[in-house]
């Protein structure tokens, strides 16, 4: 099988728990590469440790993961994989800059005396340029806006240039600017070959991020294109009954 045949994510009954609460329970899940892919799921449905144990940061109970054909940790360890979590674990008084937090993206390759390279600092500057983020280089992480901190964490993880790009609602409290250029950026990264998980509530702007849509509630519920996975009955089993408003057509809204 080819590289580009190789699914990005192979994933097959995969089980996951924390104490006594099963947050997997059976996922089955395959992604493309080259595609942006959504996932889709209300709070505690199983998105973020998911993306842990693709990450091979969590132990899984059951089930397999394949990253391109290979273990999760090699995939980690050989900078296959970069994961932007929902909430970044911070201090955000500390003195270090916007070019700081995005080279961290490239300690991996720098050896044990984080000496960066004129290919480092390429890398750092082409990151910066594509989340427009080339003017604030300099500043504070803490100075920054949500928005503007979010795209820095982006810019770190397409720095470290990974071949599959794992974002945790990358769009939760960031400014419509933001929301944009991320969009526009996650839909570039396709195009040039990245594949791209990305885990969000905004139901509205899926259809025009995301190639296919996998919808989770512990396990998977349905995975393909939007307009066959958005639908209420399927959104009703994702959302344990509910069906977000937003997902609704303006006739099926009505109060």
């Amino acid at each position: 099988m080819s590289e580009l045949e190789t699914p990005a994510v192979r994933a097959v009954g995969v089980r996951v728990s924390y104490g006594e609460t099963r947050a997997l329970d059976g996922v089955d899940l395959e992604v493309a590469p080259g595609r942006v892919h959504g996932l889709i799921g209300m709070n505690g449905s199983g998105k973020s440790a998911l993306f842990k144990a693709l990450m091979g940061l969590v132990r899984t109970e059951a089930g397999s993961i394949e990253i391109f054909g290979e273990d999760p940790v090699r995939s980690r360890k050989e900078l296959r994989i970069a994961y932007t979590p929902q909430t970044e674990d911070v201090d955000w008084d500390f003195p270090i800059s916007v070019t700081d937090v995005v080279a961290m993206g490239r300690y991996g390759q720098m050896g044990w005396r984080r000496r960066s390279t004129g290919r480092d600092r390429e890398a750092v500057s082409a990151a910066l340029d594509r989340c427009e983020l080339a003017d604030l280089a300099d500043r504070q992480i803490g100075a920054l806006s949500g928005g503007q901190r979010k795209r820095a964490f982006v810019a770190r993880g397409l720095a470290q240039g990974a071949d599959l790009l794992l974002l945790d609602e990358p769009f939760a409290g960031v400014d419509k600017r933001s929301e944009a250029m991320i969009t526009g950026l996650l839909r570039e990264l396709s195009e040039e070959g990245k594949t791209v998980l990305v885990s969000t509530h905004d139901l509205v702007a899926v259809p025009a991020l995301c190639d296919e849509v996998a919808l989770i509630n512990r396990q998977v519920i349905a995975h393909g294109p939007p307009e066959e996975t958005l639908t209420p009955d399927l959104l009703a089993q994702a959302f344990g009954g509910f069906v977000p408003r937003e997902a609704l057509r303006p006739e099926e809204a009505v109060a």
